[in-house]
């Protein structure tokens, strides 16, 4: 299996619901270095996983709809607690929907899968990976 990993940051503001999250119920911020890594088995016509500034530019626009928001505040996030889990399956759902409408181009049709590492801290951090 090949892969290709893009990178990028996210800062947001949210709080959740639920003892088990502590202080965290009250609203904070949170800063996630964000990673995407792109699969697929075999190379692409052009010996590539994906066009690497495609890849990165989707990433990109996709933090960008998230970055410097207060995740409470936003209507397809009401009623949410906004894990690190749950944004890296918000993200990566994400950009599956971007290779589908070709914005990485077509030969990214190919790739297979795509998992999101939102990482919290240099100790701490969550993924999610889906299938293409």
């Amino acid at each position: 299996m090949f892969s290709v990993t893009v990178r990028d940051h996210l800062m947001v503001a949210h709080s959740f619901t639920g003892e088990v999250f502590g202080p965290a119920q009250a609203l904070h911020g949170a800063t996630f270095v964000v990673d995407a890594t792109l699969h697929r088995p075999e190379l692409d016509p052009d010996n590539i996983v994906v066009d690497i500034g495609a890849a990165t530019r989707e990433l990109g626009r996709v933090v960008g709809e998230l970055n410097y928001r207060n995740l409470d505040q936003a209507p397809e996030f009401a009623g949410v607690n906004t894990s690190t889990e749950y944004l890296a399956k918000v993200i990566a759902d994400r950009l599956a929907e971007r290779v589908d409408q070709g914005a990485m181009g077509p030969n990214a049709r190919g790739l297979t899968s795509i998992s999101v590492t939102l990482h919290e801290s240099h100790v701490a951090w969550a993924r999610y990976q889906r299938d293409l």
